[in-house]
């Protein structure tokens, strides 16, 4: 028997009664597939920090740029414009083993390189790179793909249970690779270890993190056994190094600890955004994010910090957010509960930008 939701008047989504027990076997399931994946698979080497390469510390380092008009920005497309979304028949390249989500890679009909993911993350990487692109960041040109074929799609194993024998495929996140600009292989980032620490750059990132509730912030310290195990990357553009997130699939459901973190569930996304920012305290902000490395994205933030975002975050109007969702996957109904939940906490910013005093306050949004 399904249960029915009723949120800001008219979106109903239907929730199993199991849908919790089946989301911590699902994360038992994962658990236990990292462990067998980890014990199985050699160390390579890890990631050298940036500022171990002469080339990078002598060059221009950027992790934003004005955005310009925010509220003309096209959520459907993203960065790469209707100019570079896939065009099929797509041909299978090859299957991607790193990471914990099946992938393969395929070449377009105009010869461009796909990397495919596929699974719950799909959704939320593409909506949250237009996202992040909207208000100043770097992204990877990412389209969300309903329903496709891959030829001579062979010898897979985690992607097998996505793409049927006839290549068909369904919900899938096409991310462009390209030789230009350069993904810097071997050389990454932290959020404590960064050449913007303490810019409204770096900490409006670090706010965009939890306003999507992307609570998997893996960075360099993560690769130190398994190279692969991050999300932050580099891309050289010249003599230009672009400080970016590489992966926001983790996102848009619920934060927290392992068992109970969720990726693209609209009525845990929303039930959690009346918690996200908390308060003021002895002039820290507190928020009600948890994840990975929640100390780091936490810290440093001050309401200077969410005044500068808002310049830019604060002109996204709800139709943009719309469209953004639907281009990513999302039905209607989650599409209205995704993008009011998504008002509520901007909302939240907005007063918390207007708290003059740096004195106790219990929820600023109220």
């Amino acid at each position: 028997m399904a249960l029915r939701l009723q949120v800001g008047g008219t979106g109903f989504l239907p929730r199993s009664r199991a849908s919790a027990r089946t989301r911590r076997l699902t994360a038992v399931r994962t658990l236990i597939l990292l462990l067998l994946v980890a014990s199985a698979v050699p160390c390579a080497e890890a990631p050298r920090l940036y500022s171990e390469l002469s080339t990078v510390r002598r060059g221009y380092k950027l992790i934003w740029r004005n955005p310009g008009a925010v509220e003309r920005v096209d959520f459907r497309f993203g960065i790469g414009g209707p100019r570079l979304q896939p065009r099929p028949p797509f041909r299978f390249l090859k299957e991607d083993t790193a990471g914990t989500n099946p992938k393969v890679h395929v070449r377009d009909a105009k010869g461009r390189e796909w990397a495919v993911k596929f699974g719950p993350e799909a959704s939320p990487d593409t909506f949250c790179t237009r996202l992040a692109w909207a208000v100043g960041y770097y992204a990877e040109p990412t389209y969300y793909v309903a329903q496709g074929a891959i030829r001579g799609a062979r010898e897979l194993k985690r992607a097998r249970n996505f793409i049927d024998a006839r290549g068909r495929f369904t919900g899938a996140r096409f991310q462009l690779r390209s030789r230009y600009p350069e993904f810097l292989q071997g050389v990454d980032w932290g959020w404590e270890e960064n050449p913007f620490l303490g810019t409204h750059a770096l900490n409006g990132l670090k706010v965009m993190m939890m306003l999507v509730s992307n609570w998997d912030a893996k960075d360099i310290r993560d690769t130190r056994k398994h190279p692969d195990n991050t999300n932050t990357a580099i891309y050289r553009e010249g003599n230009a190094y672009i400080f970016f997130v590489d992966d926001w699939g983790a996102a848009m459901g619920n934060w927290g600890h392992y068992f109970s973190r969720t990726k693209w569930d609209p009525v845990d996304y929303y039930h959690e955004s009346a918690r996200f920012v908390r308060g003021i305290k002895d002039g820290r902000i507190e928020w009600g994010f948890k994840g990975k490395h929640t100390g780091d994205l936490e810290n440093g933030i001050v309401v200077g910090d969410i005044q500068w975002l808002l310049r830019y975050l604060g002109r996204v109007t709800d139709a943009q957010l719309r469209t953004g969702l639907l281009w990513s996957g999302a039905t209607e109904d989650e599409a209205h509960v995704f993008a009011d939940a998504l008002r509520q906490r901007i909302r939240e910013l907005q007063d918390l930008s207007d708290y003059r005093s740096y004195g106790n306050l219990a929820d600023p949004s109220r």
